[in-house]
């Protein structure tokens, strides 16, 4: 982290450096505003993931609010990493806050989210079943083509090497709906314990997750609050060393936990390692060439070019996670204030 920052800060891109003290303040200052005096709620639910975005967002909540106004949430189910649970688990006992777990492979199993993937699976892999892990990814070497990405499922028997495949659109989608089942899910539980405790729901996405869409409508794209959705992947693991986050966490790599087989962000959705991904669309925002961002990252123009247009395209194919229900007429009595639920 500090070889890019210090590149960037000496490159003419404004740095990502940040003041994690006085950044964790303003935060915790605006949830308290937020989720009191706004949305009128006495605390928050954070369903914690064991990864490095909702750990900070936890830390953040409860500097805002006190410890007794926060309740961690675990909601592992049978795909997820063990360590997952383990990690969110020690972290919450350490802010001193209340948790509980809800195993929610029942609900799925009911909902037929593991059936309808399956299904999609085995019309491409037949002999697909008990004891399989699968996961979805996109091809390597997608900085040096302007080739379509097509998404590739990779398959695990229980003994043997990894099987890959080419994806087709329609098995692309029925997987990718029926694993969205999961966050849909959590988000469903989310609220039933926010209402049950009169508490806000705080969402985790980060400044890349929320820009570029990597989250799902009605999961967890759905919150009351986002304290971090202005901060990018950087910023959030400075946040997390000034909040003592455990190493376990801040040093895992970040990762999707949807799938059975380990998934991490950049071989399913972007297209750099998540830290050099930051600085380049931090640099887009700020209008820097292709070219001067090459030079600060020691990558190729036409790369960064590539990822420049990835960026504008998944912004484009990803707005309407951002967008409101479409109305036929507006309904001028009823009116969405600044940073309504999305």
């Amino acid at each position: 982290m500090t070889s890019v920052l210090d590149a960037e800060s000496a490159s003419g891109i404004p740095s990502l450096a940040i003041d994690p003290a006085d950044t964790v303040h303003r935060i915790a200052a605006a949830v308290r505003r937020q989720v009191g005096a706004e949305l009128k709620r006495r605390g928050a639910v954070v369903a914690m993931s064991g990864g490095i975005d909702s750990s900070v967002c936890a830390g953040i909540v409860v500097q805002a609010l006190g410890p007794e106004r926060v309740l961690g949430l675990f909601l592992p189910e049978r795909d997820s990493d063990p360590l997952s649970l383990s990690l969110a688990t020690r972290w919450a006992e350490q802010l001193g806050i209340a948790h509980l777990t809800e195993e929610i492979t029942p609900i799925l199993e009911a909902s037929a989210c593991y059936e309808r993937r399956d299904a999609a699976i085995r019309r491409l892999v037949p002999e697909f079943g008990e004891g399989w892990r699968c996961k979805i990814v996109l091809p390597g070497s997608r900085l040096d083509s302007d080739r379509l990405n097509v998404f590739q499922l990779v398959v695990q028997p229980p003994v043997g090497p990894t099987r890959t495949v080419r994806l087709p659109p329609e098995e692309y989608r029925q997987i990718v709906a029926a694993t969205n089942t999961k966050q849909r899910v959590r988000k469903m539980l989310e609220y039933y314990h926010a209402e049950r405790l009169h508490y806000a729901v705080a969402g985790t996405p980060n400044r890349l997750e929320y820009d570029q869409g990597f989250f799902v409508k009605g999961g967890d794209g759905l919150a009351d609050i986002k304290p971090i959705a202005h901060l990018y992947k950087t910023q959030v693991y400075q946040l997390a060393e000034h909040l003592g986050v455990p190493s376990g966490i801040t040093d895992r790599p970040p990762t999707t936990d949807t799938y059975s087989l380990a998934q991490d962000q950049e071989e399913f959705f972007f297209a750099l390692p998540m830290r050099t991904m930051d600085v380049v669309l931090h640099a887009y925002n700020a209008r820097q060439s292709a070219e001067h961002t090459a030079k600060v990252l020691h990558l190729d123009a036409e790369q960064v070019v590539r990822v420049y247009r990835d960026i504008e395209r998944k912004r484009s194919t990803t707005s309407y996670l951002h967008s409101p229900p479409l109305l036929v007429e507006p309904v001028p009595e009823i009116g969405r204030p600044d940073g309504a639920r999305g």
